[in-house]
């Protein structure tokens, strides 16, 4: 631990960028759980193996966009506006699909945490986690963890 003015700052800020982006992971996963949620239970008269087919299907196909266009090793590297329609279109989705299965309350609370991690990771990937001291040195005295060297970052680690 370096004992140099602002160290501590440092440290706190690469703890709300870890936990920020633990939390951009965790949407991730709900929003796909709700995806499955709303396809098993979508339209009361469709045939039992079409409840099965939404319910795989409708996740499945965002993990494909997901790993496509806006996972962290994404095989296609769209401009930034790109990614977050593909994060709006999954993430917006499962809000949309947890207010389809009946609970609007959750649904508007998982949107509104959706923008405010979203915009907090935009923050965070213009100004990285990691601040150069006085000497130019990193003040924590590590390597920089903010992006694993990449020019672009996720939202969200998955």
């Amino acid at each position: 631990m370096s004992t140099r003015p602002g160290a501590v700052d440092v440290l706190d800020e690469r703890a709300w960028y870890a936990a920020n982006e633990f939390l951009a992971f965790v949407i991730e996963l709900a929003a796909l759980a709700c995806l499955s949620w709303w396809g098993f239970s979508a339209g009361g008269n469709l045939a039992l193996p079409l409840h099965g087919l939404l319910g795989v299907g409708t996740p499945l196909l965002a993990v494909v966009l997901w790993s496509l266009f806006a996972a962290p090793r994404a095989r296609l590297r769209p401009a930034l506006p790109l990614v977050f329609v593909v994060k709006a279109v999954v993430l917006g989705g499962g809000a949309a699909a947890l207010y389809a299965v009946g609970h609007p309350v959750a649904a508007v609370v998982m949107a509104v945490v959706v923008v405010v991690n979203t915009a907090l990771a935009e923050i965070f990937r213009r100004r990285p986690p990691a601040a150069a001291g006085a000497d130019g040195a990193d003040v924590a005295g590590g390597a920089d963890v903010a992006d694993g060297g990449g020019a672009r970052d996720d939202v969200g680690a998955g």
